[in-house]
């Protein structure tokens, strides 16, 4: 049996091709589709897909079993398709990326290169002691792929990390154990995915807990944190953040965020480095192979999202 696949790119045209029993069909948002595409049962989204132009089109296939996303994040997705259409994820394709960024954004407020930066343009020389990331404490909210590959990469600075999951199982803490735990971190970093338990997680009640100083870094996505309540620590100076989301998002022109002290701010681009396609295809066509073959996808959604 032939199955139709649609891909957005010619990353993924070339690599599912390569599928036995794969008909490949390439989409262009806004275009029309090609022929055939109503028989489509795999429909990929573009990298990033929250475009709602993507879910329009997906409810649109009327032999559709399958979306599978090229990045961990399906917010979009979840229960707003059909009930037999099943939701894989890129999960495993972005950590090493993300952890990196969450390093980067770590070291840049440490070692105060944003400052220096500035001062290099205004021809200031400004020596001065900093602090370190060496020997920091950690705390990682999130225990999949994005918080385990972060771990690895921090403890070489002799950091000390802890992670936080859904439940507490060998080296995760459990959810509930948070209150306790947060005013021992220096920085609290947030990798988790949009469900209804992490919507406004990070709250006043969460934020006053933190250490003063300390930094909250949020590599997973906006609506995780109450902006308000952020920027009212931000302003008052007692913590200091990393966000790589925001809510809302993109973040508009005269947002206070903008201007808040203590913040360094980037625009969604913890996964979007060099080489991002490749391996969110990587994931994707062995999620594809599975489905192809009658197994399950090992990245589907599911109720514990």
């Amino acid at each position: 049996m032939t199955v139709t696949v649609l891909v957005p790119d010619e990353h993924g045209y070339a690599a599912i091709s390569r599928l036995p029993g794969a008909r490949v069909l390439r989409y262009t948002l806004g275009e029309p589709l090609p022929a055939g595409a109503d028989e489509a049962q795999v429909f990929v989204p573009a990298f990033l897909a929250s475009r709602p132009e993507n879910l329009e089109l997906a409810r649109a296939l009327p032999k559709l079993r399958l979306v599978q996303l090229l990045t961990a994040g399906a917010e979009t997705w979840v229960g707003r398709l059909p009930g037999d259409v099943m939701i894989s994820t890129g999960r495993g394709a972005h950590g090493a990326s993300t952890a990196e960024w969450a390093i980067t954004g770590l070291l840049t407020v440490y070692r105060e290169f944003t400052e220096f930066a500035v001062a290099q343009r205004e021809h200031r020389w400004t020596q001065h002691r900093t602090d370190t990331l060496h020997g920091k404490r950690i705390l990682i909210i999130g225990a999949g792929d994005l918080g385990t590959e972060l771990r690895r990469m921090l403890l070489p600075f002799d950091t000390t990390v802890e992670l936080v999951g859904t439940r507490a199982r060998p080296g995760v803490h459990g959810i509930a154990e948070l209150p306790s735990l947060l005013p021992h971190f220096d920085a609290v970093v947030l990798m988790v995915p949009v469900t209804t338990d992490t919507i406004g997680m990070v709250d006043a009640a969460f934020l006053a807990r933190m250490p003063d100083r300390a930094i909250l870094v949020n590599a997973a996505r906006g609506p995780v944190v109450r902006t308000d309540d952020l920027l009212a620590e931000l302003q008052s100076g007692r913590l200091r953040a990393i966000l790589d989301v925001t809510d809302p998002e993109p973040l508009p022109a005269g947002h206070p965020l903008w201007h808040a002290p203590g913040l360094l701010l980037t625009p969604h681009v913890g996964g979007s480095s060099s080489g991002n396609l490749e391996r969110g295809w990587t994931i994707a066509t062995a999620e594809i192979a599975r489905y192809l073959a009658g197994q399950p996808p090992e990245n589907l959604i599911t109720g514990e999202y």
